[in-house]
């Protein structure tokens, strides 16, 4: 990532030349960052606290607004005094071959019975059961029950079509994607 050193003066205006295009981003130094450390307390309160909020992440012109507009002249004294750098923020990703989201939550695992069963133990969990207790109770005993893969997959369609019922069918295309990556390689194949 390029480092962009530049002055801000009190009234905000930037000597540096990136400032004009994009909206820097002010990280600490390591100055910065062992001023944070137990025992340093070299700075005001105020300083102390833009030196935390200062990640890497949040715009100059967010920091330059606290503290009822004093955040610009605090700011410039902490880049002065070498505890603040401004950063140019990273490109934004291409675009040109989006990766797909999967709305289903995340569990990894071999492809097995015992993965996929573990699945849907937790997506009862994390779905079912903050909103319905008894629908969730259900499809544990379900699981505990199914002994075979046949019964196994006839409690997954339920639980899915439970899930687009609550959900959407977005959500439940997703826990389907997923499952089907879970799932043995035999329990994909057709008849």
């Amino acid at each position: 990532m390029p480092v962009v050193h530049r002055t801000v003066t009190s009234a905000g205006h930037s000597a540096g030349s990136l400032n004009d295009v994009v909206d820097d981003m002010l990280n600490k130094t390591e100055k910065g960052r062992a001023e944070l450390q137990p025992g340093q307390r070299h700075l005001s309160q105020r300083e102390r606290a833009l030196l935390l909020m200062a990640d890497g992440h949040k715009p100059d012109a967010e920091l330059f607004a606290l503290f009822e507009g004093q955040g610009r002249a605090l700011v410039a004294g902490l880049l002065a005094r070498g505890y603040l750098i401004e950063e140019a923020p990273p490109p934004a990703p291409a675009q040109d071959n989006p990766v797909p989201t999967v709305s289903a939550d995340a569990f990894s695992g071999p492809r097995s019975m015992a993965s996929a069963r573990m699945f849907l133990f937790d997506l009862s969990e994390r779905m079912f059961a903050p909103r319905d207790k008894a629908l969730a109770q259900r499809y544990r005993d379900a699981l505990r029950e199914a002994r075979d893969l046949p019964a196994m997959l006839a409690v997954s369609r339920d639980m899915v079509a439970d899930v687009e019922r609550m959900a959407g069918s977005e959500r439940a295309d997703g826990i389907s994607e997923r499952l089907a990556r879970l799932l043995p390689e035999s329990a994909l194949e057709t008849p």
